[in-house]
């Protein structure tokens, strides 16, 4: 009890309170074979030193840069941050900021939500943006469900070259809902095939992400028109928002929503999370968006003023108003994306985006030259798949012992990939890391 306020007194008052005998009372609802019966198998208590050295000894096992050079992506980007973003991010009026609710004293985090807002909606080239969801796999699952409700339809189209996670999470969230998912198949050269949609006139959205999990371009233009013409919405996801700044962006490509997650700007990768769910789409659909929005206007004196606006999440509303139960949208990470957005500018964005494309433009063309198979061929942005001869697992095992990773093995996503690799190589990687890697896993 030496951490815990309550005495025992206080704990006996509130189990009689809520009429239950003892702690383990409150967990009958619990399997006895799913309960833990006796102490934890805990080590000893350390000092402070100590504890700290067993963690470094512990994050030493991590094969994560910058000791080792990851070859590495697949919806998570090692990018390099400004220094302003961790610098002004660790501000206390940012970083111990909480939901601003009340307007009257929370114009700083307001206004830092509605630049990010509006930092998305030009990066994605849409209308609106929302302040931003949980992560990029729940993005797409709310705007999957936006469409339903817009479309009022029950049935969506995804494509098999959306991120694998994403698309669970979409299954997840739509299986207590009735609607129907349709998988889009994979077709020539690793991009969705475009015969898929031809007289699909029954569907609430088409989803397709660009670009997709295995680094290639898709036809955004293309497939949105095909939506359009049966009647649905098109949702755009991604998980580089990094490629727009070379690549012709959602909105000019006929999307209706814009999707996807924002960890590669300027948010560490940290083993997985967290990041931020980035959304966007059109006006016309404002009041069917998930998540909360900021608004600007102006006060008694003509002053500008920031207030939360269309907030349609159950919290806000009654519950069977609500369009979303979004509990979070990651503000601090948005705003963090929102620095490295201000602080590039559309101009380094565009550099840095193309910097992306040419170290992995580099890295593709290197393994070509040393005999592996790309088996796509046409233009991809940061990422892209390699086919390695038999046995390349042993390959892998002896670069992470020299302390290169060499990408994914795509069999588990895809069986008929099971030789395959997803690569990729980021601004961080330099020419010798990446002749290094090709070098070795050629000898």
């Amino acid at each position: 009890m030496r951490y815990l306020p309550h005495t025992g007194e206080d704990v006996a008052g509130m189990l009689k309170a809520v009429g239950a005998g003892s702690l383990d009372d409150l967990f009958s609802m619990i399997p006895e074979a799913c309960r833990h019966d006796g102490a934890l198998d805990l080590p000893g208590p350390l000092t402070e030193w100590d504890l700290g050295e067993r963690l470094e000894e512990m994050a030493a096992r991590m094969a994560a840069p910058p000791e080792f050079k990851v070859f590495l992506g697949a919806g998570s980007y090692e990018h390099r941050i400004p220094a302003i973003v961790p610098y002004l991010l660790g501000r206390s009026e940012f970083v111990t900021a909480y939901t601003p609710y009340q307007p009257e004293i929370s114009q700083g985090t307001l206004q830092a939500i509605y630049e990010y807002q509006t930092l998305t909606a030009r990066l994605l080239g849409m209308e609106v943006a929302n302040a931003s969801l949980y992560d990029g796999a729940s993005a797409l699952a709310e705007a999957l469900l936006m469409a339903v409700r817009i479309t009022r339809r029950r049935k969506v189209a995804v494509s098999s070259l959306v991120h694998p996670h994403f698309r669970q999470v979409v299954r997840t969230y739509l299986a207590p809902t009735e609607c129907e998912i349709v998988e889009l198949p994979r077709g020539d050269d690793g991009v969705t095939d475009p015969d898929a949609l031809k007289g699909a006139d029954d569907l609430a959205a088409v989803a397709m992400q660009s670009p997709n999990f295995l680094g290639r371009i898709e036809d955004l233009h293309g497939a949105g028109s095909a939506a359009h013409d049966g009647g649905a919405l098109f949702v755009a996801a991604f998980t580089e928002p990094l490629a727009y700044g070379l690549l012709k962006n959602p909105g000019s490509q006929g999307a209706d929503i814009a999707c996807g997650e924002g960890q590669s700007l300027g948010i560490p990768q940290s083993l997985g999370g967290p990041a931020l769910g980035m959304f966007a789409g059109r006006m016309k659909h404002v009041r069917s968006m998930p998540g909360r929005l900021v608004g600007r206007t102006t006060d008694l004196d003509g002053r500008d003023g920031f207030v939360l606006t269309l907030a349609t999440r159950e919290q806000h509303i009654r519950r069977e108003k609500a369009t979303s139960n979004i509990c979070t949208n990651n503000s601090l990470c948005a705003l963090g994306s929102a620095m490295v957005m201000a602080s590039l500018g559309s101009g380094g964005i565009r550099e840095l985006a193309r910097l992306n494309r040419d170290k992995a433009e580099y890295l593709k063309g290197e393994l070509n030259k040393a005999g592996f198979e790309i088996p796509f061929t046409g233009p991809t942005f940061n990422e892209f798949v390699v086919k390695f001869p038999k046995g390349f697992d042993k390959t892998y095992a002896r670069l992470k012992e020299k302390k290169i990773i060499a990408g994914l093995p795509l069999g588990r996503y895809y069986p008929d990939l099971e030789r395959c690799w997803l690569l990729c190589a980021t601004e961080t990687k330099t020419r010798a890391d990446m002749d290094a890697l090709v070098r070795e896993a050629s000898s």
